[in-house]
């Protein structure tokens, strides 16, 4: 396997955890900067994550044939006709909240993967906001974002579904079947193949003119493959002058096929991943 440039994220914070959910120890499986730098980083060699502050899952597959680096990465295997994997399952964890969040992760596909043919799905990370508790359901929030393969692309997404009675209403979009959102996507198909390829993602909250009463389209949010800059959108409105204090705080590890969405079995493999609020570092592969 070649050489890929990725990123690991640098801010000096201790995670945030929800109540009964402790800090655990570092061990071989967390990245040496996860201590010092990013909010957190996860290499997955073993199945511990609960002791490593993730919560809201308890079944872990880690394939250590598969890994990209190191001893193991998670594997996700769908079945046919099945909407959640059937040997892992989704997994989340809070953070120290901030307005600005970066992602770095690796992401192999199985070979022959296939896409539901629709204009949405597979869903796969998500993050949400300290408007929302550390259980709430990402499809139905204050914000949630979205960084997803989709129909061979890259996709970053947002909804904010919950906002439909707040003062100022929806800021993306209308609803249209009880949903709503942004899509940005990537103009090339990326996923073309069964190797693993670094994903990054970057979202940045709008400023809110307080006085005017009014969002500033100053949002961010980028995306990399492999290193190229593929998704570049800096006039974004994420949130409105109902929520002055929203900042990220929730990562989700979710992956999932609507009913009936999923063309085959299939499987997709997760490893070094990362969050942080700055793009720096190297990560190799093997």
């Amino acid at each position: 396997m070649r050489t890929r440039l990725a990123t690991v994220l640098f801010c000096i914070i201790t995670p945030l955890l929800p109540a009964g959910q402790g800090l655990g120890s570092t061990t071989a499986a967390e990245s040496p900067l996860a201590s010092t730098s990013a909010f957190f980083t996860e290499s997955f060699d073993d199945a511990r994550l609960l002791q490593r502050g993730w919560y809201d899952g308890d079944q872990f597959t880690i394939a250590t044939k598969e890994a990209h680096t190191g001893a193991g990465c998670i594997e996700f295997r769908w079945e046919d006709r099945g909407t959640t994997p059937a040997n892992s399952v989704g997994m989340r964890r809070v953070f120290e909240p901030t307005d600005v969040v970066h992602l770095r992760f690796h992401m192999r596909l199985s070979k022959g993967w296939g896409w539901t043919g629709r204009g949405y799905h597979p869903h796969l990370i998500q993050f949400m906001t300290t408007e929302n508790g550390p259980y709430h359901g990402p499809a139905g929030s204050h914000l949630t974002v979205y960084v997803e393969p989709w129909d061979g692309r890259l996709r970053l997404a947002a909804q904010d579904i919950q906002n439909k009675d707040q003062p100022h209403g929806l800021t993306q979009g209308p609803l249209r079947g009880g949903f709503n959102g942004q899509m940005f996507d990537s103009a090339e198909k990326l996923f073309t193949d069964d190797q693993w390829h670094c994903i990054e993602a970057m979202f940045q909250l709008n400023t809110l003119d307080l006085k005017a009463d009014k969002p500033n389209p100053d949002g961010i949010v980028r995306a990399w493959f492999d290193g190229k800059l593929v998704v570049d959108r800096t006039n974004v409105v994420l949130r409105s002058t109902d929520f002055p204090k929203m900042k990220f705080n929730q990562f989700l590890l979710k992956p999932y096929f609507g009913p009936r969405l999923l063309p085959h079995a299939q499987t997709l493999w997760i490893d070094e991943l990362a969050v942080g609020s700055k793009r720096l570092a190297l990560v190799e592969g093997r």
